[in-house]
């Protein structure tokens, strides 16, 4: 009995403000933490060469969540691509039509990359863009929810479109994009079809050519 007096008596003495206190630090040994999770690695290359395929690249969890604290998020993304260099530096990957595209995301890291390509650095700066008018679409680019492939959801018909050509697409002696509509006129029907699912595809009608493009990020593709 009077070690519980002595206990109650030793509570009311410590000031409230500092009992507070040290309940809130007690409590946080229980909060929940979130999963904390690394920065991006680089895209790998294409898995295969000279044809349309994937890329991939990967973070790493660096704290698990614990007491219920926030999941981890997806660790692996993927992306289509096309190489258009052998291993041993050969061209090759011209001969696929129609155009095939992608989302202008990958044109950084395609960037990066190209330093150390064998395309001289008077070259990699080299470029231009076509704006599109597409014309048909087939359904499957709407129903596509893959994480790496959402992009092709904002494809729409009569939608005005922006299509870059950029090293290493470009091929390096006629200095052009394979599916560009180069010498098209402008009521020719050309094809595309999306890198990552070759069931989205359909057509459409080359506007003009330009140096640089200007349509929204979600307009906004490349060829590959």
């Amino acid at each position: 009995m009077l070690e519980q007096c002595l206990h109650s008596q030793r509570d009311y003495l410590v000031p409230w403000g500092t009992q507070m206190r040290l309940r809130a630090v007690s409590g946080a040994a229980v909060s929940a933490l979130p999963c904390v999770v690394g920065e991006w690695s680089h895209w790998s290359g294409c898995a295969e060469q000279c044809q349309p395929d994937l890329r991939i690249r990967r973070r790493y969890v660096q704290q698990e969540p614990r007491n219920g604290g926030e999941p981890c998020p997806a660790l692996e993304e993927k992306a289509g691509c096309l190489e258009y260099l052998t291993y041993q530096g050969e061209d090759c990957g011209h001969e696929h039509v129609p155009a095939f595209i992608t989302t202008s995301e990958y044109g950084k890291e395609r960037k990066r990359r190209a330093v150390s390509s064998l395309w001289p650095s008077d070259k990699e700066a080299a470029g231009y863009c076509v704006e599109f008018k597409t014309e048909s679409l087939s359904q499957h680019c709407a129903l596509e929810n893959r994480p790496y492939a959402r992009w092709m959801q904002y494809l729409r018909e009569g939608y005005t479109v922006c299509v870059a050509c950029q090293p290493p697409a470009m091929n390096a002696d006629t200095h052009r994009c394979s599916g560009d509509g180069h010498n098209a006129d402008g009521g020719k029907i050309l094809h595309w079809e999306a890198v990552g699912n070759s069931q989205c595809q359909g057509t459409w009608k080359k506007i003009r050519q330009l140096e640089h493009c200007s349509c929204p990020l979600v307009h906004s593709f490349i060829f590959t």
